[in-house]
């Protein structure tokens, strides 16, 4: 009697079903953007998602523009909807027609309470040389009370495009300071003002000052008298009591910018490199080296 055997066979686990892949629209993002009843995540997405449906026709940049500078809104909607409309500015042709109401919003939002929001507003308009939030920044670094961003924020907006009106203040600043980042960028505004030439020498020569501070003086004196930062970079190297960086940013500075006929012929000089050669520091010796190499007979 032949049996059959008989495969027991396991029940088919059915697969999930699959997610669908294709890509929603702009306008559908768009709708789901500027809809109040889906969730804050859902709307902050789809705003980032297809920032060119911002500017689709006058009636979506407006309710962008509305979400934008609506308070009641969630923060995280409206840092998405401005995040969407500036990268929409980088399409030059689609966007041109709504610059103006774009840029015109933003100026109404330098004074918005949300530090995040308001910084990067100020950060777009600074960087567009707006003439509005320049004076606005200069205000504030006058009068406290009227600051919209600690004064280091400002000065650093303000060098995106300074004005002779902006280095007066910044000396004020530079002179007294509230804090150290502020004198930083204070006296980073100034690298470009030859009148603060006098400052930046007495910088650089005050051992007591911070050693970064000493090296954006060197860098700006560099940049605004030249033949006068040479004669202070020499005596720099010829100070035995200098600190090993500043010294290495005199030779460097030498090496690279030097008067190659008068560094030359300066034996006492060209003797004070050739001893920090042997410097224990490896950065004055290969500051050195690079030094004599174009200098040394």
């Amino acid at each position: 009697m032949t049996t059959s055997k008989t495969k027991k066979r396991g029940t088919k686990k059915s697969k999930p079903a699959k997610k669908s892949s294709a890509k929603r629209s702009p306008g559908a993002a768009f709708a789901v953007a500027t809809n109040e009843k889906k969730s804050t995540a859902e709307r902050a997405k789809a705003f980032v998602e297809a920032p060119l449906a911002t500017i689709a026709s006058d009636d979506t940049l407006q309710a962008s523009l509305d979400v934008l500078r609506d308070r009641q809104q969630p923060i995280k909607v409206r840092l998405a909807a401005l995040q969407s409309l500036q990268a929409a500015t980088f399409s030059v042709i689609e966007f041109e027609p709504h610059r103006e109401d774009y840029f015109a919003t933003l100026r109404e939002l330098v004074d918005d309470p949300d530090e995040e929001l308001r910084q990067r507003v100020l950060g777009i308009l600074a960087r567009e040389n707006d003439g509005y939030v320049q004076k606005r920044l200069l205000e504030g670094l006058q009068d406290p009370s009227k600051a919209l961003v600690p004064p280091e924020k400002a000065l650093q907006l303000l060098s995106y495009d300074v004005h002779a009106e902006a280095y007066p203040v910044a000396r004020e600043i530079l002179n007294a300071p509230p804090n150290p980042e502020a004198k930083r960028e204070a006296l980073r505004l100034l690298s470009a003002d030859a009148k603060s030439a006098p400052v930046f020498e007495k910088l650089l020569r005050d051992k007591d000052e911070d050693r970064d501070i000493r090296q954006i003086s060197a860098a700006a004196l560099q940049s605004v008298k030249p033949k006068r930062f040479q004669e202070q970079a020499r005596e720099l190297l010829l100070d035995d009591n200098e600190y090993d960086d500043i010294q290495a940013t005199a030779l460097t500075a030498l090496e690279q910018f030097g008067d190659e006929k008068a560094v030359g012929k300066d034996q006492q000089l060209l003797n004070r490199v050739d001893e920090l050669g042997s410097s224990k520091s490896a950065k004055i010796k290969k500051s050195a080296k690079r030094f004599m190499s174009r200098y040394g007979k």
